[in-house]
């Protein structure tokens, strides 16, 4: 699982770098490849369903602090997400038209976009930072030390991933302490 969470972020991440800024990729790109974000982090949730909801129902009992906080950075992050979904669907110029409505492009939903957008950046900065050692971990397995060794012992070394990229008791076994 650690290189499918792996690739499915690396994805997350360079998608939502691109969609970020509209003026590089325009409008039409913009609107679709953010739909296509919001799937995806739907799939990112789902294959963490098992963490969120034993965090959750942990969350203010005995927990590791740093799980505690991760999920409410995470909280924080899924609202913002979603703000930027909805106000974007709100403020479409290419999506909602395609299907013949028309949104209003100078409302109120169009601040909120941009400040859900940057609170979303933000998020996901806090995000990277708390993960930052599983990061650099499976960095180091799949990149670094296949281009160092040659890609052939790829294949045994993804059999044997729990021994290289350890997570937290409750990131892994869907259980807390």
């Amino acid at each position: 699982m650690t290189l499918k969470n792996f690739l499915l972020d690396l994805l997350l991440f360079v998608a939502v770098l691109i969609a970020f800024e509209p003026r590089l990729s325009g409008i039409p790109i913009h609107e679709w490849l953010s739909l296509a974000l919001g799937i995806t982090l739907l799939v990112h949730l789902l294959w963490h369903w098992d963490w969120i909801i034993n965090v959750g129902k942990r969350y203010f009992k005995r927990l590791f602090h740093l799980s505690r906080l991760k999920f409410f950075v995470d909280l924080l992050f899924l609202i913002a997400f979603v703000t930027v979904m909805v106000s974007g669907l709100l403020i479409s110029r290419s999506i909602l038209p395609l299907f013949g409505i028309q949104t209003d492009h100078r409302s109120i939903w169009r601040v909120l976009h941009s400040l859900s957008a940057d609170l979303s950046l933000l998020f996901l900065a806090i995000h990277l930072g708390l993960n930052w050692d599983w990061i650099v971990c499976t960095l180091k397995r799949y990149v670094w030390t296949p281009l160092r060794q040659g890609l052939s012992g790829l294949s045994l070394r993804m059999k044997n991933e729990a021994e290289v990229c350890p997570q937290p008791v409750e990131e892994t076994h869907g259980r807390l302490p």
